[in-house]
């Protein structure tokens, strides 16, 4: 994966932190800490740097082990040094320096003092007295990190934004209902269709504020208020979400959505761009000294700044600022520019519906083609298919076919991986195909060496389309396995095949940095939903924005294309 500068300087930020904890060296702590914000602030993506091989020591405040620490980190992803720091301290560390009002002094002084080596054990010391006797700590503060230690123990720190969509919709319109909100939308991460979120903001403009304010806390979602006020109150739900809703004036909504749908490194670089311009800009509009000159919508906000509006999907400080400015910005595929999907099951398998079920539903919703693609024999879990079956099934498909009007319905197979690299069905039956997917089901544990070379392995098949849910993750529940990416990518590039953006919403892999490096590479992506019954196919209502925030356009993903041009494509994956 591609290290952006944010994601190295938080890796020199962990590093000042934990160098701290452990008492070192307080002029190597402020070199780390000055090195991450100088590469957070930087304009230019470092890994550029690195591929140039430039002087890294050039910069200010870098010398030759920040440096090779930085090329480390390009190169592979990780940094040796900061592991053996992880490893050195007990596992509890990064939760402890999560907690409001701890920083790394005070940490060293409760690991130092009182035997924790978990949150829960802080929290019981906390309430038995301990924390207010250690030096600098209080029973004020005792209290203030109790309260912490509960929310982050209740609180999941992130959740499914498909989650969240249902929950945020029916918040807004609740509120709404009330008949005092003139405009309402949703703001942060969410905005910006990150697969998970932390919270959720509700930006208003109200002409009743109180009341708007007790529509919300009257909810009866409502958990726990946190704060209520007439600009801003906020609450946290039972499912554990905590919920922001601000009012603003209408001559401002537009400020305050750019300003709170972020990022925050998006922000630094349009309020740098605007001090440029002599201009100030915050969340109540853009100023020229004391005068507003925009910020109603979120339009005139750009226009002042002599840009035309950026999708809130690509508002990451990826280079969207420089594409803005010269006219290039992606023209962002949609829902209504997929035509049809290529990775499905049926009740041969593992589906809730039959092939007939399937098909007639995808023609519903609009589209020219679907393939059902049921497992192979080794995922018994999942009822895979072998030989014999399968091609019971392609008979049967004939059948379908024939009562399928204006409709192509296209077979396949989501073949395992086996762990030397080799299928789960013959080349005789994969040659058959309309479709034949690679997915790794099973042996995420190998090296990253191992899993790599199995997958390209396989990709070395003739009758290969494309790989699906290429990195195993699982939001929330289960971490991708050790892959090398940019190989594999490389590999299907020069193999001729395809790679899937799986959107379910528990998987939306590959993840939206992996897709924007398959489009730099001219891999071709296929958005796929996944379906096991006819509802999923809503999955590319939301989960297309996974491909909108890697900048994917309709010509950059395979099933936008009309049943005659997606022929010629599978027929040109097989060699």
């Amino acid at each position: 994966m591609a290290m952006e500068n944010q994601e190295i300087a938080a890796l020199f930020a962990e590093m000042a932190d934990y160098h701290e904890l452990q008492g070192d060296n307080p002029f190597r702590v402020r070199a780390y800490r000055n090195a991450a914000r100088l590469i957070e602030d930087m304009p230019e993506p470092l890994r550029e740097g690195v591929t140039r091989q430039d002087d890294l020591t050039e910069l200010p405040g870098i010398g030759k082990e920040l440096a090779e620490k930085i090329v480390e980190i390009v190169q592979t992803g990780k940094l040796q040094a900061l592991e053996r720091l992880r490893s050195s301290l007990p596992s509890c560390v990064p939760d402890l320096l999560a907690l409001q009002g701890l920083g790394p002094r005070k940490v060293k002084a409760l690991l130092d003092h009182l035997q924790i080596t978990r949150l829960e054990d802080l929290e019981q010391a906390a309430r038995n007295g301990k924390v207010r006797e250690l030096p600098g700590f209080g029973a004020k503060t005792e209290a203030s990190l109790l309260a912490a230690i509960q929310r982050r123990l209740s609180t999941p720190t992130r959740f499914l934004r498909s989650r969240v969509a249902p929950l945020a919709n029916e918040l807004m319109e609740a509120l709404k209902k009330t008949g005092h909100v003139q405009q309402i939308t949703v703001a942060g991460s969410f905005r910006r269709g990150r697969d998970t979120v932390g919270d959720l903001d509700l930006l208003a403009v109200s002409d009743h504020p109180s009341a708007v304010m007790q529509a919300l806390v009257d909810r009866s979602e409502v958990a726990q208020v946190l704060l209520r006020g007439e600009t801003k109150t906020s609450v946290r739900l039972t499912m554990g979400l905590q919920v922001d809703l601000r009012l603003v004036p209408p001559e401002s909504f537009g400020a305050a959505l750019q300003y709170f749908t972020g990022s925050q490194a998006h922000n630094i670089a349009t309020r740098r761009r605007a001090q440029l311009a002599g201009l100030k800009q915050n969340e109540y509009g853009i100023f020229r000294a004391e005068e507003q000159i925009a910020g109603a919508t979120e339009e005139e906000v750009y226009q002042a700044l002599q840009l035309p509006w950026i999708p809130p999907e690509l508002r990451e400080d990826r280079g969207e600022l420089a594409l803005a400015e010269q006219g290039r910005l992606p023209n962002l595929i949609g829902p209504a520019d997929i035509r049809g999907d290529l990775h499905n099951h049926s009740t041969w398998s593992d589906g809730a519906a039959t092939l007939c079920e399937m098909a007639c539903a995808a023609r519903k919703r609009g589209w020219e083609y679907l393939a059902i693609t049921d497992h192979s024999k080794r995922l018994t879990v999942a009822n895979g298919l072998d030989e014999h079956r399968l091609r019971l099934q392609l008979e049967q498909m004939e059948e379908v076919r024939a009562e399928l009007e204006g409709f192509s319905l296209l077979s396949g197979s989501e073949v395992d991986i086996l762990e030397d690299g080799s299928l789960d069905l013959p080349d005789s039956i994969l040659r058959e195909l309309d479709v034949v997917i690679l997915s790794v089901h099973s042996k995420f544990n190998l090296s990253r060496e191992k899993q790599t070379t199995r997958i390209l392995r396989a990709l070395d098949n003739p009758y290969i389309t494309f790989l699906a849910h290429p990195t195993g993750r699982l939001l929330l529940t289960r971490d991708p396995y050790e892959v090398d990416m940019e190989r594999v990518l490389e590999g299907i590039r020069a193999r001729g095949c395809f790679v899937e953006c799986n959107l379910n919403p528990h998987r939306l892999d590959l993840d939206d940095r992996y897709l924007a490096r398959a489009k730099a590479l001219g891999v071709p992506v296929v958005l796929n939903c996944d379906g096991h019954s006819v509802t999923d196919f809503q999955h590319h209502d939301d989960g297309i924005m996974q491909a909108r925030r890697a900048g994917l356009e309709a010509g950059d993903v395979v099933n936008t294309a009309t049943i005659t041009e997606l022929r010629n494509r599978l027929r040109a994956t097989k060699r």
